[in-house]
């Protein structure tokens, strides 16, 4: 006990030191409102299936052509094209490190894929005593990848295979932000900047660092290092109509948290928590600390939350800009009602009959909502794609 209070207040030490001086010494943001039950919302839309048999489904992406890309966290790129999921996975996806939570993740169009045909893909590689979060980039010439290369990997590498992060999302047309979690046995790791671990990074198309940074001080901070105090970051989505990066992650026993993320804050893991360590001891007994981020929403219990997309479209109006969570534990899509300055006014829980675990949610450019089912069980190939409609 003694020495987990020592990582602790060394964590906090970190925090403090690592900060930058222009970064607002109180929270910008109250604490979240506690945790109230949020009522189902069972009419208004309907649900299509458009394919199933996928083998864990974690992203989607949508071609121009109508067409979706949809990753297989076992390591397979697929297809789907005039509703039908084509038979053969597409050639030229790299290696794929396997293993619990390890696998392949995000696929991610650049905004010019119309004129460069560069998707972005993330993976866990290496092996289970050194592997690490990756961004890879090739062309997609409508069959197979080609010209594949490597243009991030997370370090340092890590031996667990949990807590990789890996979402991916463009901020603009040739800068993208990451999360890369904090492997779950290196959770001191995320109050570190020297290290990707527990952060958000912002990279150039290509990979380059940009050269806006550092956002935290000290010699060993990392450049491109946007954020850190993250714990598993599961969804990210940024809206251009706000301006704003939202991002979900999961806490331990308690304390999921859906966050919008601002260039040099720290958003407090290990140091603050609102959730429990698997073991029913304190991960700390803090909830807030000067100089640390608050969510916007806190979920107590853990709904564990996946994928996440901001709606704009026209097809619901009465959901313009708010959030669209999936929900792992807890089986439903969660809708977060977004006020204009980002506050949560209020929560609805929609696709509670499927009784599925929801892994990706994604809004079409058509304006319609898709995710993709996420069933726990290895070998078992029973994930789908789906689209939520208005009813007529």
């Amino acid at each position: 006990m003694r020495a987990g209070f020592a990582l602790l207040f060394l964590a906090m030490s970190a925090a403090a030191q690592n900060a930058k001086a222009d970064v607002a010494p109180e929270p910008v943001r109250p604490p979240p409102p506690a945790p109230a039950q949020a009522p189902e919302l069972k009419t208004g839309y309907n649900i299509t299936e458009i394919a199933k048999g996928l083998d864990h489904p974690y992203s989607i992406a949508f071609l121009p052509d109508g067409a979706l890309l949809v990753t297989e966290r076992e390591g397979r790129l697929r297809l789907i094209r005039n509703g039908q999921l084509q038979p053969q996975p597409i050639a030229g996806v790299p290696p794929v490190h396997l293993g619990s939570q390890a696998g392949f993740f995000d696929v991610v169009l650049h905004p010019k894929f119309a004129e460069n045909n560069f998707v972005y893909l993330t993976y866990a590689h290496g092996t289970k005593a050194a592997n690490a979060t990756r961004v890879a980039r090739a062309r997609f010439d409508g069959t197979a990848l080609q010209d594949v290369k490597v243009i991030f990997e997370a370090t340092p590498l890590k031996d667990t295979n949990n807590h990789y992060g890996g979402r991916l999302a463009f901020i603009s047309d040739n800068e993208f932000a990451l999360t890369i979690g904090d492997g779950f046995e290196y959770r001191e790791k995320a109050q570190d900047n020297a290290s990707h671990l527990g952060k958000i990074v912002v990279l150039k198309d290509d990979g380059s660092v940009p050269d806006n940074g550092p956002h935290f001080s000290g010699k060993s901070a990392r450049p491109e290092i946007i954020s850190n105090g993250h714990r598993n970051q599961q969804g990210l989505a940024f809206d251009a109509i706000s301006g704003r990066l939202y991002e979900t992650e999961h806490g331990p026993q308690g304390g999921d948290e859906l966050n919008i993320i601002e260039r040099g804050r720290n958003y407090g893991w290990p140091v603050i928590t609102y959730g429990m360590d698997y073991s029913g001891a304190y991960v700390s007994p803090y909830k807030e600390r000067e100089g640390m981020e608050q969510p916007v929403v806190q979920w107590t219990p853990s709904i564990a939350p996946s994928g996440l997309a901001i709606y704009r479209g026209d097809k619901f109006p009465a959901w313009d800009g708010d959030a669209f969570v999936g929900a792992l534990a807890l089986k439903h899509l969660r809708r977060v009602d977004l006020d204009d300055r980002g506050n949560a006014t209020g929560e609805q829980r929609l696709l509670t009959d499927l009784n599925e675990r929801l892994r990706d949610v994604r809004v079409s450019p058509d304006g319609y909502i898709y995710v993709t089912t996420d069933y726990p069980a290895a070998g078992e190939k029973t994930g789908r794609v789906l689209k939520i409609e208005p009813a007529p």
